[in-house]
């Protein structure tokens, strides 16, 4: 029978790692990897029973391959600090992990709904964003090339899906959101720039425009009213920022 390690890595998540963890307090173990927090993070998840590594922060996909290094099982579930596994995910991968033999698959996408505005959010392009977060290490490692939006590479073989839902509360208003949409839009703009992408004047013209239309229109933004309108508007403005310090970085080259 499979075992399974869950990983999370963490910087400052006092107020969110003590209910991720307890979210997969029936895994095999529990693994945290904090890159020096200071606040109460390492205290708060050695207490929910985890087992804590504080490193120096490398960048999230390598930290990531970090603490898959450091479980005891191959079979692994990442998650971030806030993020909580549904029971019916929960239901899903244990089951997976009962059997006597190996799961079919050698990683597993699941989707992820995101809370904001004091609702779950199911349109736009925050739903259903399906995330590869259980996997086999011996096939399946993160990809180090990209500084954000990190993605697990499973060596070829194909993932499954699940279907009970992976809840994500990555904001806590607006202006925690502007923070983080200019701090993955650095990242994101390094990222293509790396890869020989350049922005033009089409790109600065039409890219946020687009992203909105399809948002709103063509992922359904518009049901959810004006919250639907605000993220639409949130998602086009983190493509245009985006290419906006893509622009910037050619400029300064």
């Amino acid at each position: 029978m499979p075992k399974l390690s869950v990983i999370v890595i963490t910087k400052n998540e006092a107020a969110q790692i003590g209910p991720a963890l307890e979210s997969v307090a029936w895994a095999d173990e529990r693994i945290v990897v904090d890159a020096d927090s200071t606040d109460d993070t390492v205290a708060i998840a050695r207490q929910h029973g985890a087992r804590v590594e504080v490193r120096g922060w490398p960048g999230y996909a390598a930290q990531k391959n970090h603490a898959a290094s450091l479980a005891s099982h191959d079979w692994l579930l990442s998650l971030d600090a806030d993020e909580r596994v549904t029971p019916e995910l929960a239901a899903e991968i244990r089951a997976l992990m009962a059997g006597e033999a190996e799961p079919p698959m050698r990683g597993y996408r699941m989707p992820r709904v995101t809370h904001a505005f004091d609702r779950w959010i199911r349109s736009t392009d925050w739903y259903p964003d399906r995330q590869l977060r259980l996997y086999d290490r011996r096939v399946g490692r993160w990809n180090e090339s990209r500084r954000v939006h990190e993605s697990i590479t499973l060596n070829g073989a194909e993932a499954g899906l699940l279907h009970g839902e992976l809840q994500h509360y990555g904001y806590r208003g607006i202006a925690h959101h502007v923070a983080t949409i200019n701090r993955y839009t650095t990242l994101a703009a390094e990222d293509l720039a790396a890869q020989g992408r350049r922005a033009g004047t089409i790109d600065l013209l039409m890219q946020g425009p687009a992203a909105f239309l399809r948002n709103y229109i063509l992922r359904g933004g518009w049901r959810d009213g004006s919250v639907g309108l605000v993220i639409a508007l949130m998602n086009a403005y983190y493509v245009l920022l985006k290419h906006i310090k893509l622009w910037e970085l050619q400029r300064r080259s």
